[in-house]
């Protein structure tokens, strides 16, 4: 990790550590203290004097242009947001298994982490990112135009940015249909905004909202595109190749830094040096002719009076100095006493950034942390609110509010730590710390927020916040901080967590879906695990009609917090196909818990949990399969084993030391992971033995990678690779080879098999391949060419190679039945006669 210690920077002599470097030096964003000192001093000034605002429109988390945000918010000083659409719940994860709304969650962790990098805000509309689409209008049919125009409205009114700009075009140049409509909609809700007939509804909280201008941050990644954009008429440059002293960085190296917080999307990115120009050209609005904000008062000389405030906040900027921060505090403090008469928007919005300023050059440390993290419903902690005055400004602690409570302190003894304790309980009617979004169910492809003001918002709130009322340079300020835990790491150090208030008993479901393969039963766990010490109660799994739970209930008692039971049942199944529910309810002191427990938990984001129903899909139908022992080279992460396992299948996972050394014969088949032979050098290294292992008589099934060129050699022979994809998931399957024994063997494969499929059908097949491969399937999107790439097969000495992008990875742990018997011929492809 980048560590600078050891710049200089502009006069005034300072031997400043590089700003960024603080924010970037844990991976870990909870690790990372917070920027301070005269570094952030000197940013927070600079952001005080002005008074512009940009927002930036996209479709998903890393969409936006981070070299723009970070040139806006850390180079300009502008108060600048990205407004993502979607959560990015339709995306593939290079980090784990989860997917939809888990995904969802990881992804907007992920953005936040970025935004705390490149400076800037962070918002969402209520759009679900249902995958890859094709067309614009299938993304607006399925959001709902009118409601997700209205958060896009929405968001322009509350955020009042003098600039917006668009990421994308509107046009199939996007390529992505909700990179399309996020355009789209974004260039409606330029003029929509600034309607008071239109969504009349939202002006209760904000005002209708005209901005200068509309912009397109022109994307130019090829050759041809940059010098389309280079010609443009009328275009605004800019370059966040530039250095910033203060910082030590370029734009475009936060940038980097920034792009890389997405790491579920592998999108390490590398932090470019140089000059390098982009443009912005005009899509509605004023014209400007040399600068993005032409025209617009960026000083506090557009705010009534407010001329008195920016000539105190350059004086402070004048007074500081990194040895005697305290000498900014007086133009401060007059500062705010001007601001106190103030009630426009951006005086109201400045005030809390004036305070944190004040608080920072006083040497203020003010925090709040809780005894314990999880916290259950009814549940006594203690939360403990602690100021430091470290510099040599005399303070006082006039007030602290924390949970309803109130206490006083007085005089802040310099250096040293003023704790006081506060003796909580959450309410027995408490709600869980389900992200807000996910409480009420989903309308379509859209969530259903029933607090219109959280639209928009990235996160819950934190489940307490400490208010600090402090005395110092003759002023109050009111300082807030979250209420976090916070504790030792023996590898990362001090961490902090946000708090959550959890259920009694945490309980994992046994899977997503439970397949059964005929109709014998089979035991199932649910596993629980207690919040608090002493606690017990009763585990019930209520099955349909046709389905068995054997025993009705089980009981479990635990002395500490923490402790873990799994609860065996034996689930029988009806004897003909089926689909149905198993939800699982336990009862804790008179009280019932129907919700699962997730835990989200990755270094580089804070630990999160989502509460889904306690439920597991079950389905019914006859799936046979000739191979049994089956290896498993896992890429990115997927839940394709433990659907195996379900059909009968013995599976292992092969690690490097096998794959080089192993007795491959002993597999039925061997399988390859989504994207594994993008993230496991060891299978492209080893490749030649699968292939040997294939020859000698074993069936290797390779699911789909991005496009890259190990992939080159990945078959016995050649096969090539692109972006083709089929994103309906209920598009016709015509079959190209019925009477091959792929189709026929063990299971025969019908028609029917590809009904009930979710999201997509598949994608990155082969668009070209060697005579000697058999495609199985010819599929397409409506209006468009049929594939035949999604399934090759082919027979390469005694044993079956297959290729396959069919979305197995989704439609597998989903439970559908068709998939899992495709699946299974295709692993019976090197047995099958």
């Amino acid at each position: 990790m980048t560590h600078l210690y050891t710049r200089f920077w502009r006069r005034r002599n300072y031997c400043a550590p590089a700003a960024l470097a603080v924010l970037i030096s844990c991976s870990s964003v909870v690790a990372q203290p917070r920027l301070a000192g005269s570094e952030k001093i000197e940013l927070d000034l600079r952001s005080l004097s002005v008074t512009g605002s940009a927002l930036m429109i996209g479709a998903h988390p890393d969409d936006e242009n981070t070299a723009l945000l970070a040139w806006l918010a850390r180079g300009r000083h502008v108060r600048t947001a990205y407004l993502s659409l979607t959560r990015g719940e339709g995306g593939q994860n290079l980090i784990g298994a989860e997917q939809g709304d888990a995904m969802g969650l990881i992804r907007t962790e992920e953005l936040l982490a970025a935004r705390h990098i490149d400076g800037a805000q962070q918002f969402f509309t209520r759009a679900i990112d249902f995958g890859f689409t094709k067309t614009a209008q299938e993304a607006l049919d399925k959001w709902g135009e009118k409601e997700i125009l209205g958060d896009v409205v929405w968001v322009i009114r509350k955020f009042q940015p003098d600039v917006i700009i668009l990421r994308f075009s509107g046009t199939p140049r996007d390529g992505h249909g909700q990179h399309q409509a996020s355009a789209i909609l974004g260039k409606e809700a330029f003029f929509a905004a600034a309607d008071p007939t239109r969504y009349p509804e939202q002006l209760r909280w904000v005002k209708p909202w005209k901005a200068k201008r509309l912009m397109w941050n022109v994307f130019a990644f090829t050759p041809e595109q940059r010098k389309e954009a280079a010609a443009m008429k009328g275009k605004i440059e800019f370059d966040p190749g530039a250095y910033d002293p203060l910082l030590g960085y370029s734009y475009r190296e936060i940038a980097g830094m920034s792009r890389t917080m997405h790491r579920s999307q592998g999108m390490g990115a590398p932090q470019t040096r140089g000059s390098a120009q982009e443009y912005l050209t005009l899509v509605a609005g004023e014209a400007a002719t040399k600068d993005l904000f032409d025209g617009i008062d960026l000083s506090w000389n557009r705010v009534p009076g407010g001329a008195a405030v920016g000539a105190a906040i350059e004086q402070a900027l004048r007074a500081v100095t990194p040895d005697h921060p305290e000498r900014a505090i007086a133009p401060l403090v007059a500062a705010r006493k001007v601001m106190e008469n103030f009630g426009d928007p951006i005086s109201e919005r400045k005030r809390s950034d004036l305070d944190e300023a004040i608080a920072e050059c006083a040497g203020l440390w003010l925090d709040a942390v809780s005894d314990h993290p999880d916290l259950v419903p009814g549940m006594h902690f203690k939360i403990t609110a602690t100021a430091i005055a470290r510099g040599p400004e005399a303070a006082t602690l006039d007030r602290v509010d924390v949970a309803g409570m109130s206490r006083t302190a007085g005089k802040l003894p310099a250096n040293e730590p003023k704790a006081i304790e506060f003796d909580t309980q959450i309410p027995t009617d408490a709600s869980y710390s389900q992200p807000y979004w996910l409480v009420a169910p989903k309308e379509g492809y859209r969530y259903a927020v029933q607090d219109p003001q959280e639209i928009g918002q990235p996160d819950n709130p934190p489940v307490y916040d400490a208010r600090f009322e402090v005395g110092v340079g003759g002023a109050q300020i009111t300082v807030r901080r979250p209420v976090e835990f916070r504790y030792i790491d023996h590898q990362r150090g001090e961490l902090t967590r946000p708090l959550a208030i959890v259920p009694s008993v945490e309980m994992t479901m046994p899977g997503r879906a439970l397949m059964f393969a005929s109709r014998e039963g089979r035991k199932v766990e649910v596993r629980v695990a207690s919040a608090r010490a002493n606690d017990a109660g009763t585990l019930q799994l209520l099955a349909p009609d046709g389905w068995r739970v054997e025993p009705a209930e089980r009981s479990f008692h635990f002395a500490d917090a923490g402790q873990e039971q799994a609860l065996e049942f034996l689930l029988t199944p009806p004897g003909e196909d089926s689909i149905a529910e198993l939800r699982a309810v336990a009862k804790v002191d008179g009280r019932e818990v129907t919700v699962a427990t997730q835990r989200i938990d990755y270094t580089h984001i804070p630990p999160r949990f989502l509460f889904p129903a306690a439920e597991s899909r079950l389905a019914r139908a006859d799936v046979r399969t000739l191979a049994k022992h089956i290896g498993y080279i896992m890429g990115a992460g997927d839940e394709v084993p433990d659907a195996l396992r379900q059909i009968g299948c013995d599976v292992t996972l092969l690690g490097p030391t096998d794959l080089a050394e192993a007795d491959l014969s002993r597999f039925d088949a061997i399988v390859t992971g989504v994207r594994a032979y993008n993230v496991r050098p060891d299978l492209v290294a080893n490749n030649q033995r699968l292939l040997d292992y294939v020859e000698r008589g074993g069936t290797l099934v390779v699911q789909y990678n991005t496009i890259d060129k190990t992939l080159e050699r990945i078959g016995p022979y050649p096969i090539k690779f692109n972006h083709d994809r089929v994103t309906v998931e209920d598009s016709p399957v015509k079959f190209l080879d019925p009477g091959n024994t792929v189709m026929k063997e063990p299971n025969a494969i019908t028609e029917r098999d590809f009904d009930g499929w979710i999201q997509e059908r598949g994608l990155y097949f082969a668009y070209e391949w060697d005579k000697r491969y058999q495609p199985l399937f010819s599929m397409n999107d409506p209006g468009e060419k049929p594939l035949q790439g999604s399934t090759l097969v082919t027979r390469y000495g005694k044993g079956a190679f297959v290729f396959t992008g069919i979305s197995f990875f989704r439609e597998l742990p989903a439970g559908v039945p068709g998939a899992y018997r495709l699946f299974a011929n295709l692993l019976s492809a090197g047995k099958a006669q």
